[in-house]
């Protein structure tokens, strides 16, 4: 149903940490529980959301870009009624390490908000469609779980909305970047790219995530290092298919990952 959930299932499944085909609603009962969380209707004339998966003690499930082996979730909104555009914001998420393996995600609960700019202005909303995830403990398995909720325009502030909201990583002006520049070096299978980002330190050992805007492409996980004030991430991106590709530094997006913050950076310059 979602490829690129297929495809980091396959990974994950060649890695050995997952025990399991995908489980529907009644298998993962005594492991997770999704809501629909309302917030009502902004100024803006939106409808303030969020999904939240609540976990049992000790799972994780993953973020957008969950490491080499994790799953991301993937959210299919077919079925939802009066909708034109939805923006989710992600809320700076936890690195783990389990069994080597470096994975990025979220213990005991996720909270998605999501902002949804209805078709026809004032009128109700429906939010219906099915959230594909990874979950895991000693071991992970894949699940997919359904939501179907109509939207209280009237509805208040949410706390637990607000919450993760408040948890989203700064932008890079409020982070204090003051330069990202990218090299682009080719390799055998595809290109290499090393980011040099001016910036204070996020704090502790930084890791860094780095994200084409093309699904097709393949980030490795960066090597990270710091001069002074400039930290240097470097990976390689890698093609699904094969082959050479173009690669637009403006659409790449860098999120490094601190002690004290996160920092979301969107396009890097030439260099």
């Amino acid at each position: 149903m979602f490829r690129m959930f297929a495809l980091r299932l396959a990974a994950a499944l060649a890695a050995g940490l997952l025990a399991a085909a995908p489980m529907r609603a009644g298998p993962l009962d005594d492991l997770v529980a999704l809501d629909v969380l309302d917030g009502g209707m902004t100024e803006r004339g939106t409808y303030q959301a969020a999904l939240r998966l609540t976990l049992s003690d000790g799972w994780k499930t993953y973020w957008r870009a969950p490491g080499e082996a994790g799953i991301p979730p993937q959210i299919d909104w077919r079925g939802s009624r009066n909708l034109r555009a939805v923006q989710i914001t992600w809320p700076a998420p936890h690195v783990f390490d389990q069994g080597g393996v470096r994975t990025i995600g979220y213990e005991r609960q996720m909270v998605l908000p999501v902002e949804i700019t209805p078709e026809i202005p004032g009128q109700p909303v429906r939010l219906k469609g099915e959230i594909a995830f990874g979950l895991c403990k000693d071991v992970c398995i894949p699940g997919e779980l359904r939501f179907d909720q109509a939207l209280d325009a009237r509805a208040g502030r949410n706390p637990a909305i607000a919450a993760a909201l408040a948890q989203r990583p700064f932008s890079a002006r409020e982070a204090g970047v003051r330069a990202s520049v990218c090299h682009l070096t080719p390799t055998p299978d595809g290109i290499r790219v090393e980011a040099h980002i001016t910036m204070p330190s996020a704090g502790g050992n930084e890791i860094a995530v780095i994200e084409p805007a093309d699904p097709a492409l393949w980030a490795e996980e960066p090597r990270v290092t710091r001069r002074g004030d400039t930290l240097i991430a470097s990976a390689e991106l890698v093609h699904g298919a094969g082959g050479a590709y173009a690669l637009d530094r403006s659409q790449l997006r860098i999120t490094v990952l601190g002690r004290d913050h996160a920092v979301d950076i969107r396009g890097c310059a030439a260099g």
